[in-house]
């Protein structure tokens, strides 16, 4: 297959270069669903740029019939934010002119205040298919009425509100939306997961995950799916218990500024395992005899566990990223000077509690409550899918 690839503009810089993005687009030879992929919303987080660069090579060799529906891939979704720079270090993960997070700016149909209760009340008889299109028509048609005026008009909009409503339209209609990240720091694989989509977590073929008990709010992944969720929300409640074909995906892909080989491996396996599983791409091998039972452990949200270090310092003989621990057991130790005629000090740190380590500070110079580690705490209740 060839790729219909097209250039969205961005924004122009005082220099008079441009920014833009770039969408490559796959069109099976049968209709179908759409799924969309994006990677490098944050500046630092590279490795799924390496992922989409193989899935445009193993697609562009498919013959148009191995795909049902189209496939969306938009690598270094943030052109502003990867470009920036302090000295050889890449951070990216916040607007420079407004502070805000890159990945906390995103427009959510569930906050606009439109009445979601009544749509379902309108709608309760219809088919699901028939719910979906009228829903997904209702969402895009908010979405252009609140942004395509002030685009136009001479005030024009902020940038990071230019930047939400160019990258938004791409996905606002999909099935299957996925955003690749990896961590700032160092870190394992793992994903989210919403509510209900517990099973379909199986399909990437990863170890860990955590499971969205609570949400922060605005971010990508959580605009495009938290609608759908109170649509079903609502639906249920009238008795009309529908889990829709619709989901949405974060993968954090391995470490920061690094595009580590395994990491990209799992994702691209993973999302290719994903695609198949979903019907969309009919390839040997694929999906993967162990997808329907593979192990994802899904730890809630609200048992991740950060540290903070206690002291200033420099931190030393820490856990290592993936290892277990057990609660008491000493994770790191805090090399700290002083400045009131005492020699240094080194302060051990113990676990609060059991769990595994998915990510560590790259930096291990740090002030009185800087960030070190978290932990997937184990639940009371064990929590998991085996």
């Amino acid at each position: 297959m060839i790729p219909t690839i097209s250039t969205i503009p961005l924004l122009q810089l005082a220099s008079g270069d441009r920014l833009g993005l770039q969408v490559y687009r796959f069109q099976g030879a049968d209709p179908g669903k759409k799924a969309y992929i994006q990677s490098n919303l944050h500046g630092a987080e590279i490795s799924g740029n390496e992922v989409i660069h193989h899935l445009i090579g193993f697609l562009s060799h498919l013959d148009p019939s191995q795909l049902v529906g189209e496939i969306w891939l938009v690598p270094v979704c943030n052109p502003l934010g990867v470009n920036q720079r302090s000295h050889h270090f890449s951070d990216g993960r916040y607007h420079v002119y407004d502070g805000k997070d890159w990945n906390r700016i995103f427009w959510d149909y569930q906050k606009t205040g439109d009445d979601i209760a009544s749509f379902a009340r309108a709608n309760q008889h219809l088919t699901p298919p028939e719910i979906i299109a009228n829903y997904r028509q209702t969402i895009l048609a908010k979405f252009h009425d609140l942004h395509d005026h002030k685009i136009q008009s001479n005030s024009r909009l902020t940038y990071g509100e230019y930047y939400r409503y160019q990258l938004q339209s791409l996905c606002l209609d999909a099935d299957y939306v996925m955003d690749l990240h990896s961590s700032t720091n160092q870190a394992i694989d793992y994903l989210y997961c919403f509510h209900s989509r517990e099973e379909s977590a199986r399909a990437f073929l990863l170890d860990y995950g955590i499971w969205m008990n609570e949400y922060d709010g605005d971010a990508f992944d959580e605009a495009f799916f938290k609608p759908w969720l109170a649509l079903e929300q609502q639906l249920k409640l009238l008795g009309k218990p529908l889990i829709f074909d619709i989901e949405s995906w974060t993968l954090e892909l391995g470490s920061g500024m690094t595009m580590n080989p395994e990491s990209v491996n799992r994702g691209l396996i993973g999302i290719k395992n994903y695609l198949a599983a979903k019907g969309m791409l009919k390839i040997e091998g694929f999906p993967q005899p162990q997808t329907a039972n593979y192990p994802i452990k899904l730890i809630p949200k609200t048992q991740i566990k950060k540290y903070y270090a206690p002291q200033g310092g420099m931190f030393k003989n820490c856990i290592n990223i993936g290892d277990a621990i057990t609660k008491d057991s000493k994770i790191y130790d805090i090399l700290s000077f002083h400045k009131d005629k005492q020699t240094s000090t080194i302060i051990p740190v113990y676990a609060e509690a059991d769990g595994v380590v998915f990510d560590i500070a790259t930096n291990h110079s740090v002030n009185e409550f800087d960030y070190v580690l978290s932990v997937m705490e184990t639940p009371a209740d064990k929590t998991n899918l085996t």
